[in-house]
């Protein structure tokens, strides 16, 4: 499948995974050394991310249950814990990307799509 970004009219990435199964979504990118520009794992529901055990940093898109963004983390490097807000409840999944890739694409409020 594929991941748009409506509000911006672009494609974040061409090729996504989605982890839905509770031993997909524990696995999430562990064991990888690296992933594609263009590839990107949707892990839904995931309101919260960390990066132990990740061999390579992430950029990650919050949203909600609307497909809203509500939170970017870019290059979220390895060893980290994302932050979180125990007063934000409205993330419901997360878009894991390569690092670097967002460059500040992806904002609070946009509305992503995936397709296929």
């Amino acid at each position: 499948m594929t991941a748009h970004n409506l509000t911006k009219g672009r494609v974040i990435a061409a090729r996504v995974i989605k982890a839905e199964s509770l031993r997909d979504r524990m696995r999430g990118l562990l064991g990888r050394d690296s992933m594609a520009a263009d590839e990107g794992l949707w892990i839904a529901p995931c309101p919260q991310i960390h990066t132990f055990f990740m061999r390579f940093a992430i950029d990650v898109v919050f949203l909600d249950r609307e497909l809203r963004v509500v939170r970017v983390a870019e290059d979220l490097g390895p060893w980290r814990l994302c932050p979180w807000l125990p007063w934000d409840l409205s993330a419901h999944s997360v878009l894991e990307l390569k690092g670097g890739v967002l460059k500040g694409s992806v904002r609070v409020g946009d509305r992503i799509e995936f397709r296929g």
